[in-house]
């Protein structure tokens, strides 16, 4: 198709304003889908993404459109994921655009998210089409969400367009505007065959399906294709599109989007953000790739050991469809042979052990989640820690550098208070504060990585009532006082339970993991010691009772010296047993715990 008939979009938006929403209307309004084949989030094609309401993974799909004009118009949409931890995959899919809208609830208004999809957007030079959804609700409110368009994000308020996704209104106006103020696409002049691979998943008969946009020449099958940064070549069995199906088409043109299939086997082989050029004559890299680095890690364990393998497998198949998931192997004395897993935030981490669980049907257990740390040794050498077992002894430790965030929260004028105390306690400091209209404020802080990875959003949002967010981006490393908290059950450290904390909150946590194991371990015939402990130091202390049998049953009378001499010589026992046995913790211990 000519390529001034062809429009690339995608929508981008605050995680819940209606992005998916809108994208089924869109494909309703164009007859890419029948009303037969109508549903609820269409393209969230995952159970995760139906039951949460969030999109995880980006999904391109091609319309046709006839314009007012009469001109027939191809539309090529890319719906991305709403949440902060997704953020490289919206960057990617911006790249493959020319325009985006950007969707607003008219109930919430401007959000965190909203804020940095638009700087993500405007650092692409892409042209911003500002929706205003949800115009239906009883609580909408118009006046306020177009103030802050102007105030906030500098869009002109007579530029936005007012829909219902839900009720099906404006939905027109959106494809008449992606039509007239997208601009088409525009040949790079490579001199051969450009396309940016911006996504990818794993199919069990074909292999490696690679989604990606032409930005030169055209994409046939049997044609030889190199990735330029995994540095492999191979050749294309199959091009296609989607509507929202794959459909397979003989090529793919300038301008458009779609997919190829080559015989890539292993996940592994590719890198997302790749370009994909003739090695003969190959072309320049596109903009658009970047190694994507993890900030949380966790432990992944089969609880099966026989299941490890499996395991194996599985990662790397989850690790195709979603790039930014790393994973190396590991042993631990306690859970045996795992997976020391990175993740880009804690509901990444969520997301991908609930998909382990769900598409692949693995028993798996995660141990607690932990940053990347630097530390500095006597001998001058850096070492970059993420797992609390590798950590030198504190006596060949200079300075521990924990990562640091840059968190903006908005939330209402009321709850400024307790949310600046929730951002204390979390030992953040607060750089400045921004009124962004009548009701609401902006808290611009810095806060340690650590400290925001359990509870933080889940505060945020108690406190607000819901009308808090959040969004962060990394800033960095700064000196502070951490510690190795190892937790011992009878004299022996488990190193599953080992984390890395703050020196003033090693207590709390220590006492609260105490507590808990004090719960899961089962009685033993002797005394066990549950200790939390920093270097040497006991910091918190936990027992679990003997089982105790009565030896003084069978004493029915006489002097008091018997009694006392069978329980002495039942301490003697005790104390034997307790010197020789050692402790099996339970697999479903380690489950309570580290669930907890």
């Amino acid at each position: 198709m000519d390529l001034n008939y062809i429009r690339n979009f995608c929508i981008i938006a605050h995680i819940d304003h209606g992005k998916t929403t809108l994208s089924d209307r869109l494909l309703h309004m164009t007859g890419a889908i029948s009303d037969r084949e109508m549903q609820e989030q269409l393209l969230d094609s995952m159970d995760l993404e139906r039951e949460r309401g969030i999109t995880i993974k980006s999904h391109p799909v091609t319309m046709m459109y006839t314009a007012a004009n009469g001109e027939k118009y191809e539309l090529n949409l890319i719906d991305t994921p709403g949440h902060v931890d997704f953020s490289y995959e919206v960057s990617r899919s911006l790249h493959a655009c020319e325009g985006a809208l950007l969707v607003i609830d008219a109930a919430q208004g401007v959000e965190a998210q909203t804020v940095a999809n638009m700087h993500l957007a405007l650092r692409q030079n892409l042209e911003i089409i500002p929706v205003i959804n949800k115009i239906d609700l009883p609580h909408a409110n118009l006046e306020r969400t177009l103030m802050q368009l102007e105030e906030i994000l500098a869009i002109p308020a007579e530029t936005a367009i007012l829909t219902s996704a839900k009720e099906g209104t404006g939905i027109k106006d959106i494809l008449e505007a992606v039509v007239h103020r997208v601009p088409p696409p525009k040949l790079t002049g490579a001199p051969s065959f450009q396309a940016l691979g911006y996504d990818s998943f794993y199919d069990t008969y074909k292999g490696v399906v690679n989604l990606v946009r032409v930005f030169n020449g055209e994409l046939k099958t049997g044609q030889q294709a190199k990735f330029i940064h995994s540095n492999k070549t191979y050749e294309i069995k199959e091009v296609g599109g989607f509507n929202p199906k794959p459909v397979q088409r003989p090529a793919l043109y300038p301008g458009e989007t779609g997919y190829i299939i080559a015989n890539i086997k292993s996940p592994l082989d590719i890198k997302m953000g790749d370009t994909i050029t003739d090695p003969k004559n190959p072309s320049p890299s596109l903009p658009g790739f970047q190694e994507t680095r993890p900030m949380v890690f966790s432990g992944i364990y089969p609880i099966n050991t026989a299941d490890y393998e499996r395991l194996k497998i599985n990662l790397a198949k989850l690790q195709l469809n979603d790039p930014a998931f790393v994973f190396q192997s590991e042993s631990s004395v306690a859970l045996g042979f795992g997976f020391r897993c990175g993740f880009l935030g804690l509901l990444h981490l969520e997301i991908v052990q609930e998909r382990l669980r769900r598409e692949y049907d693995m028993d798996i257990i995660a141990t607690y989640p932990s940053v990347v740390y630097e530390v500095l040794t006597t001998d001058g050498e850096v070492r970059e820690i993420d797992n609390p077992t590798f950590m030198p002894e504190p006596n060949y430790i200079e300075e521990i550098r924990e990562p640091v965030v840059k968190a903006f929260v908005i939330c209402p004028n009321d709850d400024i208070g307790d949310l600046m105390n929730l951002i204390m306690e979390k030992r953040g400091t607060i750089i400045h504060t921004e009124t962004l209209d009548t009701q609401r404020i902006m808290l611009t802080c810095r806060i340690p990585l650590s400290e925001i990875l359990i509870d933080f959003h889940d505060r945020i949002k108690s406190i607000t009532h819901g009308y808090g967010s959040m969004d962060y981006q990394q800033d960095g490393y700064e000196n502070s006082d951490m510690v190795k908290l190892d937790m011992l059950v009878n004299g022996e450290p488990v190193d599953a339970f080992s984390c890395i904390v703050h020196k003033e909150k090693a207590p709390a946590r220590g006492r609260a993991l105490a507590a808990k194991l004090k719960e899961v371990i089962p009685q033993q015939q002797f005394m066990v010691a549950i200790q939390a402990a920093v270097g040497q130091k006991v910091i918190a202390r936990e027992t679990v009772r003997a089982f105790r049998k009565d030896v003084t049953a069978k004493c029915y009378g006489g002097d008091i010296t018997r009694k006392r001499k069978l329980l002495e010589k039942q301490k003697e026992g005790k104390k034997r047993m307790k010197a020789v046995g050692s402790i099996e913790i339970p697999q479903s211990a380690f489950v309570e715990v580290l669930k907890a």
